[in-house]
C-alpha cells in the first residue's frame, strides 16, 4: 500500500501557519515549545513536508490565537489570508509594516513607483 504523502493542501496550510506565526513575531522554536515539538517539526509543518493532524491543528490555532477556520478557504478571514500569502518571508512582512507606517500619500506613491521601476528592471 502506498504511503500518503503531503500535497498542495498541506503546503497551503503550512503557508498560513507561517504567515500567522510571523505576523505574531513568534519564532519556530517558540511555537514548537508551545506545541511540545521541535522547531524542525514546525519547519516541516510550514513547508508542507509533514501533514498536520486535526488535533495538532487545533493546538496550533490556539497557540497562534486564531480559530481553526483561519487555515481554510471558504471563510472571509481565509480570503484575507489568501491575499497575504505572498508574505512568505520576513523581508516581505517588514516591507509591508514599514510601508503602512508612512502617512504621507505622496511618499507612498513615490515608494510604489520606485519599487515598480526596480521590479521592471529586474524582469
Amino acid at each position: 500500500m502506498k504511503q500518503r504523502s503531503a500535497g498542495k493542501p498541506d503546503i497551503e496550510l503550512g503557508k498560513r501557519i507561517r504567515l500567522r506565526r510571523v505576523e505574531m513575531k513568534i519564532s519556530q522554536a517558540e511555537l514548537g515549545e508551545k506545541l511540545g515539538v521541535s522547531f524542525q517539526q514546525v519547519q516541516k509543518y510550514e513547508k508542507g513536508v509533514n501533514r498536520v493532524g486535526a488535533a495538532r491543528l487545533q493546538q496550533i490555532a490556539g497557540a497562534l490565537d486564531v480559530p481553526v477556520t483561519f487555515f481554510y478557504d471558504g471563510d472571509n478571514k481565509a480570503r484575507e489570508v489568501e491575499s497575504l500569502l505572498f508574505l512568505d518571508s520576513a523581508f516581505s512582512l517588514r516591507l509591508l509594516r514599514a510601508y503602512s507606517k508612512i502617512k504621507d500619500q505622496t511618499v507612498q506613491r513615490q515608494l510604489v513607483s520606485l519599487m515598480e521601476s526596480i521590479a521592471a528592471n529586474e524582469g
